[in-house]
């Protein structure tokens, strides 16, 4: 894991709080060829990731104090969520040896293939409706992509209680 982001919301898509960290590389790491053929594209977020880097160790720890300081139950929201939360969950145990997530998370993908009532395969960010999203860029930054993420996150979610506050 090179960055990660948190945008922490409150259900009516108030922005309490944002986290950002770049990590130097764990010992004995090395890049799959995939992966930076594909960082080759995006120039401006691979060099805004390789900035400012802390150890993982300080930055897990940086970063569940940041989440201990919030208020109420920390529920991890991705798209991908399988992928991110394995990373954030592997850095959490190895370098802090605790998760304040426990195991609250919500995918993104699967809670519109909820709403929408489609299939896994037909609930790509292409088949959700364009209201879902804010204009906000998807930069590849990770604070960028967090905070467009817990937005699109907030409007499904307003979409799919409306009719529980009647």
């Amino acid at each position: 894991m090179l960055s990660f982001a948190s945008a922490a919301y409150l259900a009516d898509k108030t922005l309490v709080d944002t986290f950002s960290t770049n990590l130097e590389l764990l010992p004995n790491a090395s890049s799959h060829p995939e992966t930076m053929n594909w960082w080759k594209t995006e120039p401006e977020a691979w060099e805004a990731c390789r900035e400012n880097l802390q150890s993982p160790g300080t930055a897990m720890k940086k970063y569940v104090s940041w989440l201990k300081s919030l208020q109420g139950i920390p529920v991890f929201v991705a798209y991908p969520f399988g992928f991110d939360f394995t990373f954030i969950y592997w850095y959490l145990m190895r370098f802090v040896g605790e998760c304040p997530f426990s195991h609250h998370g919500v995918d993104i993908r699967t809670y519109a293939m909820a709403i929408l009532k489609r299939r896994y395969k037909e609930s790509s960010k292409h088949n959700m409706p364009g209201y879902w999203f804010d204009n906000l860029s998807h930069t590849h930054r990770a604070l960028d992509d967090a905070i467009a993420q817990g937005a699109l996150f907030c409007n499904m979610l307003r979409e799919n209680t409306s009719d529980m506050t009647r």
